[in-house]
């Protein structure tokens, strides 16, 4: 689904799980905002063309946290792209994003997705891609998780830190988030965004007074 030009929500199926993986572009270069389960390489590629986007143009990943379903093709991201691709993450997830330490939610996993870290984010950070894209760390899913502001079209990337209904906010994932209110209090650096839409990574997007159903959520 396009969001604005240049910035595209992707659908990836799962035996029925959708997720969501954020795929935003210029003339220049294809940034791919999280990259579905392990398995789903195929079904990613197909994907970025139907968005128009050959794979071969993607020069950056931005993880938004360790979860399987969100770094399970990143090993065959970077078999294919070498060194010609960027990984970006938040320094607190790092460690498991690359195997040195086990997945906090999947540790029972005998052999997990394992992938190189390029670069470690920080909180406020922006990157210079498609006209700039600022992180925003929202700990509380993960410790390390974060967003992203696609600043251009005013769309946050919200990764887990929140789920969507049917086109409105549903709130946070309490059964996957080990800290709520370290969750819920991410949530308030949002309020100084201008927003118009919100992906979320399970649910898809939200649109319509997005910022007073975020307030809601974080009360």
């Amino acid at each position: 689904m396009e969001i604005w030009n240049g910035v595209h929500m992707l659908e990836l199926d799962f035996y029925g799980n959708i997720v969501h993986p954020t795929l935003i572009w210029d003339q220049e270069a294809a940034v791919l905002i999280d990259t579905g389960f392990p398995g789903q390489m195929d079904d990613l590629r197909a994907a970025m063309q139907r968005a128009g986007v050959p794979f071969g143009k993607l020069k950056a990943v931005i993880l938004t946290h360790q979860d399987l379903d969100h770094i399970g093709n990143l090993p065959e991201i970077l078999r294919e792209c070498g060194a010609n691709i960027q990984v970006y993450a938040h320094e607190l997830d790092r460690p498991y994003i690359q195997g040195e330490l086990p997945l906090l939610k999947d540790s029972h996993i005998e052999n997990p997705p394992k992938g190189r870290v390029d670069v470690t984010l920080a909180d406020g950070q922006e990157l210079p891609y498609c006209d700039g894209i600022r992180v925003i760390h929202t700990p509380g899913h993960t410790p390390g998780h974060i967003s992203l502001y696609v600043k251009r079209s005013k769309t946050l990337v919200a990764g887990d830190s929140m789920y969507s209904v049917n086109g409105r906010l549903g709130g946070i994932h309490e059964p996957t988030t080990p800290d709520m209110e370290e969750a819920r209090r991410s949530l308030h650096k949002y309020t100084a965004l201008d927003i118009e839409s919100v992906i979320c990574y399970h649910g898809g997007l939200s649109t319509g007074n997005v910022k007073d159903q975020i307030r809601t959520i974080a009360r």
